[in-house]
């Protein structure tokens, strides 16, 4: 789209997905619920969650904002429901502070469930102290403005993976995965057929049996041309 065409817009309605799957797939976690859509969807690594054991599941409130200018964070404000998670992201890249215990406190106040934020964050020990989850690429007291147009709710690139309004987001200490809404249902039953086997291969392993033989991976071994040489080495 030609910059003539481009317009900021905040879009104060979306679609939500069902609040018990959001759920559900909280609960299931991110390496299970990457694994269930086929290892897509994920963040890229250096999103990390301000103090440990943190884990959160909501749905994306998308924040399109310029790089050191967090208005448009303060505009999404506006938009948001219980359980939303804000998912921003700059123009361009950036780790200035864009995010401190004050916006922290209005997103409590709102019923923020958490923040994903492709820029740097500032506070960090208010907002842990405060509990409330953040995962971002930086944290950095380098000041911002409230000066240029953004837009809310439009589809946004985050840590290298797309992210539309109403997309369910997992986060917790292995990083973000992002559900598209419209597959959410499916993922979270997928996640569970997973877990179940998961649960029995667990019970194998604890019984002392080996990956090799119940995954059948002798014979993938033999097709890879391994050999097993008896002798000391």
């Amino acid at each position: 789209m030609s910059a003539g065409l481009w317009k900021p817009r905040v879009f104060r309605n979306i679609r939500r997905p069902d609040a018990d799957i959001v759920r559900t797939l909280g609960e299931q976690g991110v390496a299970t619920v990457s694994e269930s859509q086929n290892r897509t969807g994920m963040m890229l690594p250096y999103m990390r969650p301000i103090y440990p054991h943190a884990k959160v599941s909501g749905v994306a409130i998308t924040v399109s904002c310029q790089p050191g200018d967090n208005l448009m964070i303060h505009a999404a404000m506006e938009t948001v429901r219980k359980g939303d998670i804000l998912v921003v992201t700059t123009t361009s890249e950036s780790t200035d502070g864009m995010f401190g215990d004050l916006l922290g406190t209005s997103c409590q106040t709102h019923g923020v469930a958490g923040l994903i934020i492709d820029a740097g964050i500032r506070d960090t020990t208010d907002l842990t102290s405060m509990q409330f989850p953040v995962w971002a690429r930086a944290i950095s007291a380098q000041g911002t403005v409230k000066a240029t147009a953004g837009s809310v709710n439009v589809p946004v690139v985050c840590a290298g993976t797309i992210v539309n309004p109403g997309d369910v987001i997992v986060a917790d200490n292995d990083g973000v995965v992002v559900v598209p809404r419209g597959r959410a249902a499916e993922v979270a039953k997928l996640s569970a057929q997973r877990i179940a086997k998961e649960e029995q291969s667990r019970a194998r392993l604890k019984n002392g049996e080996l990956g090799l033989d119940f995954y059948g991976l002798r014979a993938k071994l033999k097709d890879l041309g391994v050999e097993y040489i008896d002798e000391e080495v």
